[in-house]
């Protein structure tokens, strides 16, 4: 056999190795941007096997802030998907969305049918129990969407809907169906990742849980109130917040009243969020038998990828299960 043959005959086989291994699902896959790192984590498990999601928050930034940069910008341009929560979540993006993302397919989690949905807890309190879930398949009334600010903590629908492992499977199947609609050729790698993540979920829920059962009756305080869906979820005693609003800084009066109930409760931890300076947390405890912990309902510093959502619930679970025993993590 000639040389060159022997050579063209080897480069073909080279080339057909390559393209086996790198697949036509990765050149095909949409591409796809998630506004928070734990969105972004339950998209990369629908995407498993065929691409990989970009997020616009690492984690340490906080909605109630954040100002998009270039980089941003020419992500939001190019998305074929974008999975946000909603306008009373991230109100940096309304203006952004109509004219950068027009040709993209926005997922609005807080609309999805079959999520359970929670009006915000009076005054930052968690003593009001008696709300119910909403089963919604659109936005709550109340909800102010034409307004440019972040969330608002005295009307509307609670936004931290991610921090409930049955929302988060509502959500990945939301996610399936949306890659599936832009991405027919890999729908059943979608449909079958997107059902074995539920299941995995399912058993996360089980696995927290059990972590949660021996403090379930001990009450807390947090910085600001982005736990309700956690609380409801696994039965815990939150007992309020410091801020009624992250927009609104605490005055001397709000903080001498949530320093008498930390108090009244007994409560044994105040949690602060890295997205936001501890010193207020500090303030409050004062004088007090709590204990100063830290609680991330964005996962910063976590592994970006599928596994992060599942670090972050297990992350929150430890976190206050070892300060509301006494015990350093």
């Amino acid at each position: 056999m000639p040389v060159f043959r022997r050579f063209q005959m080897s480069f073909l086989s080279v080339l057909a190795i390559f393209l086996a291994v790198a697949g036509p699902a990765s050149a095909s896959a949409p591409k796809v941007v998630a506004t928070i790192p734990p969105l972004q984590s339950l998209a990369a498990i629908a995407m498993e096997g065929v691409g990989f999601p970009d997020v616009l928050l690492s984690g340490g930034e906080t909605p109630h802030s954040f100002a998009l940069r270039p980089s941003h910008s020419r992500m939001l341009s190019s998305a074929d998907i974008i999975i946000r929560i909603g306008d009373g979540f991230e109100g940096f993006l309304k203006k952004p969305l109509r004219s950068l993302a027009r040709r993209a397919t926005v997922l609005q989690l807080d609309s999805l049918a079959g999520l359970e949905l929670y009006a915000y807890r009076r005054t930052g309190g968690h003593d009001d129990k008696t709300e119910e879930p909403r089963h919604t398949g659109g936005h709550a009334s109340g909800h102010d969407h034409d307004h440019d600010h972040d969330h608002d903590h005295e009307q509307g629908i609670d936004p931290h809907l991610w921090l409930h492992t049955g929302n988060a499977i509502v959500v990945l199947r939301a996610i399936s169906a949306a890659l599936s609609k832009a991405d027919p050729e890999n729908a059943p790698i979608y449909q079958g990742n997107a059902a074995r993540g539920a299941i995995r979920l399912r058993a996360l829920k089980l696995e927290i849980d059990r972590m949660l059962s021996p403090v379930r009756e001990r009450p807390y305080f947090v910085f600001h109130d982005a736990w309700q869906y956690f609380d409801r979820e696994f039965s815990l005693r939150g007992g309020g917040s410091i801020a009624i609003s992250p927009e609104r800084k605490p005055g001397a009066r709000r903080l001498a009243e949530v320093r008498d109930s930390i108090r009244a409760t007994g409560a044994r931890c105040v949690f602060a969020e890295p997205q936001f300076p501890p010193a207020l947390v500090k303030t409050v405890i004062r004088g007090t038998a709590a204990r100063l912990a830290v609680l991330d309902p964005l996962g910063a510093g976590l592994a970006k990828g599928s596994g992060q959502y599942f670090q972050l619930m297990r992350s929150l679970a430890k976190d206050i299960s070892s300060c509301l025993k006494g015990t350093d993590r």
